[in-house]
């Protein structure tokens, strides 16, 4: 049966409300543990229905233009990220780009020195505390590619990760495309040891071969995963047991694609690329 929350109504900040935080910095999303709720006990067939949409980036534009740059920001670099990772992420076209179709489109690339990708997010210009936070993306395939869609508190990286808080809506490990993954990181359980759950493809296909709505719904509660509106798993406070829950406060986004890492491995001669994560929308919803 599905647990029983009461819904409140989603916070949105944008930048006029925040002060300047420091450059994002390393945050490790690693393989972790899978416990909490089942997707039989929360009950496949709950389907939600959210509130009022309080805000959204649909990625209008001409094919070849930045994602909107009062949204969204690009972190760069090639330092592993914390997970032993091979790409360097860039502000490049060829990396991040709308596609003229009413989507953002970002592509890890196999170049001559090495691996291209992007990795983008809303720090301090969009977060949420609290509502339904979701988006539609296909996602790339392949040994060694990690896509994701995630959240980070506001205040990282001033409070160090993970005592900020990581809440991952959807990660997906390139070599298993039948398998999409849901998680929370904070103080005393992080990395290996992060609290969530997998979510198998209903109908044993690919999760890569079409769009599928990826989404939490987040409360003073819980958080529960939803894919295609079927819920998936719930963690409430009482999951961390004896630790800290830190998801009461404003989380920004995230959109990457890596290449490489501790947790999917590296990419082998199976590996096509360019890979690429399409991204349809990006969307937060009053959950009243």
């Amino acid at each position: 049966m599905p647990r029983t929350r009461k819904h409140t109504r989603g916070i949105i900040t944008t930048s006029a409300a925040l002060a300047t935080g420091a450059a994002l910095t390393t945050a490790i999303l690693t393989a972790p543990q899978w416990n909490g709720t089942k997707a039989e006990e929360v009950g496949a067939d709950l389907v939600v229905q959210p509130g009022e949409l309080i805000w959204a980036d649909e990625f209008e534009g001409e094919a070849g233009q930045a994602p909107d740059p009062s949204v969204w920001n690009h972190e760069t670099g090639d330092h592993g990220w914390g997970n032993e990772e091979l790409q360097n992420y860039t502000e490049s076209r060829d990396n991040s780009a709308l596609d003229g179709d009413g989507n953002l489109v970002i592509t890890a690339l196999e170049e001559e020195d090495g691996y291209t990708s992007a990795r983008i997010t809303t720090q301090d210009n969009i977060t949420a505390e609290y509502g339904r936070v979701e988006a539609r993306i296909q996602v790339p395939t392949g040994q060694g590619i990690w896509p994701a869609f995630w959240m980070l508190g506001q205040e990282f990286p001033q409070t160090p990760w993970p005592d900020s808080g990581e809440i991952d809506i959807m990660e997906h490990i390139g070599s298993e495309p039948s398998t999409v993954h849901g998680t929370i990181h904070g103080p005393g359980y992080s990395g290996g040891e992060g609290i969530g759950a997998s979510y198998d493809h209903p109908e044993g296909g690919a999760f890569p071969d079409d769009f599928h709505v990826y989404a939490v719904e987040w409360s003073p509660e819980g958080i529960t995963w939803f894919v295609d509106d079927v819920a998936h798993n719930t963690i409430t406070p009482a999951d961390v047991g004896d630790n800290e829950w830190v998801f009461d406060q404003p989380f920004f986004m995230i959109l990457n694609v890596a290449v490489g890492g501790l947790w999917p491995g590296h990419p082998d001669r199976t590996t096509e690329f360019p890979q690429q994560m399409v991204i349809d929308h990006v969307r937060i919803y009053d959950l009243s």
